[in-house]
């Protein structure tokens, strides 16, 4: 089956979309997952500014909520159409949309109630196909975090690799998955990824700049160890797994409520102690579950300072990238929810329990029909065990 997984993160930059066929064969127990590639558009400027300042905390209406629904599904409609027409010579046959997150209600260490933006009858009427959305409210009704989702996938690729292999996603959140040899997977966000510095960033240009590229401002400052001590005494970093997190807690506000002891820091000193802040608490995160490898990926991998800083502080754990699993550090989560909605339309569960908390394994999401009358296939008697890459599908 081809699908094409539609994903946009916390940074709410880009919507990206990732094209694939899917090949189930239950006798193995194997998925054969088959990339054709990625493409992806940012955010229409006044779209992401309208998204920036409806988010919390800033108060917002239902008015703004119904427009910011109507305005991300129509871009990320736009976006399935091409990626049908470059990726898929117009013969996709299901869109698995992730949708914007813009709130995840968490109180008293328990996720209450989680919001995707992102109306997939846009994208069903866009492309004519099947849509399965809204993948993490399920998983947060039976008890679970809704997050990190992709665990599942991070579990088909890792498992039997030696030692204690990791998964790494560096978006807005950092998040985790890591699969002992002998014990249960532990997966979780670690705190933020890119979040904070992504504010300083903003901030310091008065909105000009939207991240710190190549790292360049991080690699010409220093860390300031006592607004580092400071930021680490954060209590989400102690809790317990599983966890999650998202711009509720690490946004601009709250970078603001932390510098105001410290004066006026040099614009790149306060991005180095923030993208130091990225890499320790990931280390912190990996270190006691005894990490061997650690697979990265997301919009970090792509700061060179991060990774940098990441690779000292895990201290001699090796530091990889998902291409070495066959995934594209940029295309992985859009991938990760291709399969999911594949699992969803073969009637397979899409959770971890054990990562997620949920009470046990379920389906996830909905599904809004295409233009043709919905044909479910038959669910196979067994689900995946394992995720196998195959070369890349692109004539």
């Amino acid at each position: 089956m081809r699908v094409i997984g539609l994903m946009s993160g916390t940074s709410y930059d880009a919507v990206d979309a990732a094209a694939c066929d899917l090949d189930h064969r239950p006798g193995a127990g194997v998925l054969r997952l088959t990339p054709l590639g990625m493409v992806s558009e940012p955010y229409p400027a006044d779209l992401r500014t309208d998204l920036a300042q409806a988010l919390p905390p800033a108060p917002t209406t239902l008015a703004d909520v119904c427009r910011l629904d109507t305005r991300i599904g129509r871009a990320f409609g736009r976006l399935a159409v091409r990626a049908d027409r470059e990726l898929c010579r117009g013969r996709a046959e299901l869109v698995a949309s992730h949708g914007q997150t813009v709130y995840h209600w968490v109180a008293d260490r328990q996720v209450h109630g989680t919001l995707q933006l992102g109306e997939p009858a846009w994208i069903a009427e866009a492309t004519g196909h099947p849509v399965v959305s809204g993948f993490r409210t399920r998983d947060v009704a039976a008890g679970g975090q809704g997050a990190p989702l992709v665990s599942l996938i991070d579990l088909m690729l890792l498992r039997g690799r030696p030692g204690v292999p990791a998964a790494l996603n560096i978006g807005g959140i950092a998040n985790v998955t890591v699969v002992p040899p002998h014990a249960e997977p532990v997966a979780f966000d670690t705190g933020p990824g890119n979040a904070l510095i992504d504010a300083a960033v903003r901030e310091l240009s008065g909105g000009r700049r939207a991240f710190d590229e190549d790292g360049a401002l991080a690699a010409a400052g220093r860390v300031h160890e006592g607004l580092l001590r400071r930021l680490l005494t954060e209590p989400y970093y102690r809790l317990p797994a599983p966890r999650t997190t998202g711009k509720e807690l690490f946004h601009q506000g709250y970078l603001r409520s932390h510098l105001g002891e410290f004066g006026q820091l040099p614009p790149q000193d306060l991005v180095a102690t923030l993208t130091r802040l990225t890499a320790r608490t990931v280390a912190d995160a990996l270190r006691p579950l005894g990490a061997t490898e650690v697979f990265a990926s997301g919009g970090g991998v792509r700061n060179p300072t991060l990774t940098a800083m990441l690779r000292a502080e895990l201290a001699g754990t090796r530091l990889r990238t998902s291409e070495e699993l066959g995934l594209p550090a940029a295309a992985k989560e859009a991938y990760a929810f291709a399969v999911l909605g594949y699992l969803t339309l073969h009637g397979l569960p899409g959770n971890a329990p054990g990562c997620t908390g949920a009470a046990s394994p379920r389906l996830l999401g909905s599904i809004t029909p295409g233009r043709r009358p919905l044909r479910l296939p038959a669910p196979p008697p067994t689900a995946p065990h394992s995720l196998s890459v195959q070369a890349d599908g692109r004539c």
